[in-house]
């Protein structure tokens, strides 16, 4: 196997590499790297390292202090180099990094260091630094851990919740998360996507159902809001609910009580709802789509999870946990991301965010080999030319036109190349909408 030695300069050669594979190499297996004799000076840079360091080359020979000023100064040095501990540095030309050392050497005989910089050193080395895990959520971001206080705060009341959100940015998971700190914990938890099932058989999931009901209700069903009693319902999607439903929802919400479909009788129920959508109610209320004084009961305390593009500090990181979770039942073991491989996973677009990543890595997992992540490793699309980028859709806007004209739906599946998927995005419905309204659209 290759190890880092096999570029350090021994006393019989000069301080150069006397391969042009070999920095290359390095640079697949590690990244950013200089390489540091006992004398403390540079005596290569990958391709990486010297991108990262500037437009100037970095000449063999020259001192490690003078390309990068280490934040404790000799101090800062000897740790880096001595003690193997993980400092900060500010190369010549950029902003600071964080940067580590490895020994190297040939038996008992020390040749020198290989000096990591950046993401390759921060991703091995500080995988606990400024994180914060919140009820199954991850991050390094400063916006997500102020949202992490407001559901602390959020918890502590009955007040309902409106999440907004991108599919796969985790509103679920808060949802969880408001429930589990709540007085009601120790009550039911229940989620319904409001937007996977057709409106007659909504209505009974919500609402519950008694026997002779409608053809094939054989006995009578509690549905969700009886089923949640005394604890949290989840309401996924909630923007996708017909008008028709609307007003009966919020004559629950207002007498905190529910008439089964086809029953007589009124049934208290004591539930607090948190709601979720990835649009705008606003909007879906100037549309005409959504009752203004329903989103106002829903929408008491509006949270906003931001989108994995918008946490790039989280990406790598959360890659690499998806990664040790994969390790736990498989035969393979990640030591470390291509050069390459971070910069296709740092710049997509992620437009199904953690879930999205989350599916990315285990791919990657299935398909690759060896230690290293590689870009040939990742899924299709990262490697496929990148489209022209597609203008959003918005639903009812004077350019987009009316997400319920076939048309316009038809336009936007055009655009998306037949992907349902995001076309759906474009025009900010479900993808399960898509399909309803297309499928309207074709019927006589």
């Amino acid at each position: 196997m290759f190890h880092p030695s096999a570029l350090m300069p021994t006393s019989r050669s000069p301080p150069t590499t006397s391969s042009p594979l070999l920095l290359p190499a390095l640079e697949a297996l590690a990244g950013a790297v200089l390489l540091v004799d006992l004398q403390q000076r540079v005596t290569a840079a990958t391709p990486e390292a010297e991108a990262r360091l500037g437009p100037a080359p970095v000449r063999p020979g020259t001192p490690l202090a003078e390309v990068l000023s280490v934040s404790e100064g000799a101090r800062g040095l000897e740790a880096l180099l001595s003690q193997g501990r993980q400092v900060e540095a500010r190369p010549r030309a950029s902003g600071p990094v964080r940067v580590r050392a490895v020994p190297l050497g040939q038996g008992a005989k020390r040749l020198g260091w290989a000096v990591l910089l950046g993401a390759e050193a921060e991703s091995e080395g500080t995988r606990g630094e400024a994180e914060e895990t919140f009820h199954g959520m991850w991050t390094r971001n400063p916006g997500m851990k102020r949202l992490f206080r407001i559901v602390e705060k959020v918890a502590r009341t009955e007040s309902s919740v409106l999440v907004r959100g991108e599919s796969g940015t985790g509103k679920e998971l808060v949802a969880n998360a408001l429930h589990a700190i709540s007085a009601r914990h120790k009550g039911p938890f229940r989620a319904i996507n409001c937007a996977a099932l057709p409106p007659s058989l909504l209505e009974s999931e919500l609402f519950g159902h008694v026997r002779g009901a409608f053809t094939g209700a054989v006995r009578d069903s509690p549905g969700h809001f009886r089923l949640a009693d005394g604890g949290t319902l989840f309401l996924d999607e909630v923007a996708e609910i017909p008008l028709e439903l609307q007003g009966k929802l919020l004559r629950v919400l207002e007498t905190r009580s529910i008439i089964p479909v086809g029953g007589r009788a009124s049934v208290p129920v004591n539930v607090r709802i948190v709601a979720a959508t990835h649009r705008p109610l606003r909007r879906e209320v100037e549309a005409g789509r959504f009752r203004a004084d329903l989103m106002y009961r829903l929408r008491v305390v509006p949270l906003f999870l931001p989108s994995l593009r918008e946490r790039c500090e989280d990406i790598l990181p959360l890659a690499r946990r998806f990664l040790d979770e994969l390790e736990q039942n498989g035969p393979r073991h990640v030591e470390r991301f291509s050069p390459g491989a971070r910069r296709l996973l740092e710049s997509h677009g992620w437009p199904g965010n953690v879930r999205e990543l989350r599916n990315v890595m285990e791919y990657a997992y299935v398909i690759g080999e060896g230690p290293v992540l590689h870009e040939a490793d990742l899924p299709p699309e990262f490697s496929e030319p990148r489209p022209p980028p597609v203008p959003d859709v918005p639903a009812g806007s004077a350019t987009g036109g009316d997400a319920h004209d076939p048309a316009v739906l038809r336009a936007a599946l055009a655009r998306a190349g037949g992907n349902r998927t995001e076309a759906a995005r474009m025009l900010g419905i479900s993808r399960v909408t898509l399909w309803r309204r297309l499928k309207d659209a074709e019927s006589p």
